[in-house]
């Protein structure tokens, strides 16, 4: 190895735990700022229910999810863990986040819902962090609300059941849904030519 070069490092958990650590003294980490080299895929996983795994393990530390979640970057289909000197790859089987409840402010057109996710995220729905329902071939709806820089945060059943009791209906693209309104915006949940 010639004084120039750097040691070869291989990715790890525990290294990016404690730089995500220093990054985030200060609040929310400004991963999309951040563009530092890849480094190469950890295995880790974020399954559909918001469990994050480590090695076939899951991450039985809620506190370390969460400083994990604050250095999540999205770049297209791919997610990375980024701090300012490491960028890692793991996987994700459908969004990084669950929104596991919600909560309502006024009634009618002034409501705004916000949303609490698994790692303590809390987001209102709005222009800029929109509701969106997916449909599988089966027609079984996947609903989503965007957190923070393009990830997202799967809503899960009981939320969307609370939803659809809420919902009213509204127009859409010239068409009729059952849908609600959060900070002025109307989201579309179900075709109303779909009941």
């Amino acid at each position: 190895m010639t004084q120039t070069q750097k040691p070869v490092t291989t990715p790890s958990a525990e290294g990016i735990a404690q730089a995500a650590t220093r990054a985030t003294q200060k609040g929310l980490a400004p991963v999309h700022l951040w563009n530092p080299p890849f480094c190469g895929d950890l295995d880790m996983e974020i399954r559909r229910d918001g469990t994050w795994f480590y090695l076939g393990t899951p991450i039985g530390r809620p506190a370390l999810v969460r400083l994990f979640a604050s250095v999540l970057k999205r770049e297209g289909d791919a997610y990375f863990l980024v701090t300012p000197v490491e960028k890692v790859g793991i996987r994700v089987v459908d969004a990084p986040f669950v929104a596991v409840d919600f909560d309502l402010t006024d009634e009618g057109e002034n409501q705004t819902v916000t949303f609490t996710t698994n790692v303590g995220d809390r987001v209102s729905a709005n222009a800029a962090n929109p509701i969106r329902v997916a449909y599988a071939s089966d027609g079984e709806p996947a609903p989503y609300i965007h957190v923070r820089r393009g990830l997202e945060a799967l809503i899960d059943r009981k939320s969307f059941y609370r939803l659809v009791d809420i919902a009213r209906p509204g127009t859409h693209d010239g068409e009729q849904w059952l849908g609600l309104r959060s900070a002025g915006v109307f989201f579309p949940i179900i075709a109303m030519a779909d009941l």
